[in-house]
């Protein structure tokens, strides 16, 4: 049954991808990655070691984020004191140890980008550290089809902000309305529309 829906999946999606698009730019976790859950256990972790019970639900509230916004809405939240670029380091540190090789691909999402490399401009835009996105993108196996990456801290400002966007765009040398985005949170499609970018949520499909 999980076989059909995914194909289904994927049918919606090439209809809603049809049209005069040039470029297509897809966020990473949780949109090409089945691992928020991942992220989730790994910002669990990692305030666990200080005392602190945080829940997993502000990951999803916050998701596609840089990780230093994640902490900072973390410590509105709870009253925590996280240090930002500490809390970074440490939560990579478990996530690469104990859970990045256990990343999943979207099936229908990943299929999507296979099947359309080489036919449009292919981007990466992730909220996510250079070396993990890239790790990910390799352990899914369509890191080679990726012709732009651009990820934190690359950029002025990350997602909900349009500069990552716009970034891809250019170095694509896609004009933003011929630019596609997939994505699964709603800090990525306030930047595709800051962006002047259509988007597609892949988790309403």
């Amino acid at each position: 049954m999980e076989q059909a829906t995914s194909t289904q999946k994927y049918k919606a999606l090439n209809k809603l991808s049809a049209g005069d698009f040039k470029a297509f730019l897809y966020d990473c976790d949780g949109t090409l990655a089945d691992n928020m859950g991942a992220h989730k256990e790994s910002y669990i972790r990692v305030a666990a070691d200080d005392g602190y019970v945080i829940e997993g639900d502000i990951i999803d509230e916050f998701a596609g984020l840089p990780i230093l916004n994640v902490v900072d809405e973390i410590n509105k939240r709870y009253h925590t004191t996280f240090d930002p670029v500490d809390f970074a380091a440490r939560k990579y540190k478990v996530f690469f140890s104990e859970y990045i090789d256990k990343t999943q691909p979207i099936d229908y999402v990943v299929n999507h980008l296979i099947n359309h490399a080489g036919k449009v401009r292919i981007g990466v835009v992730s909220g996510g550290s250079r070396t993990s996105v890239e790790k990910t993108l390799e352990i899914l196996g369509i890191l080679d089809k990726v012709e732009v990456l651009i990820c934190a801290g690359e950029t002025k400002h990350g997602k909900p902000y349009a500069d990552p966007f716009l970034a891809a765009a250019q170095k694509l040398g896609v004009d933003p309305k011929h630019c596609l985005v997939f994505e699964d949170g709603e800090p990525g499609v306030q930047a595709a529309e800051a962006a002047g970018m259509q988007w597609v949520r892949i988790d309403k499909v």
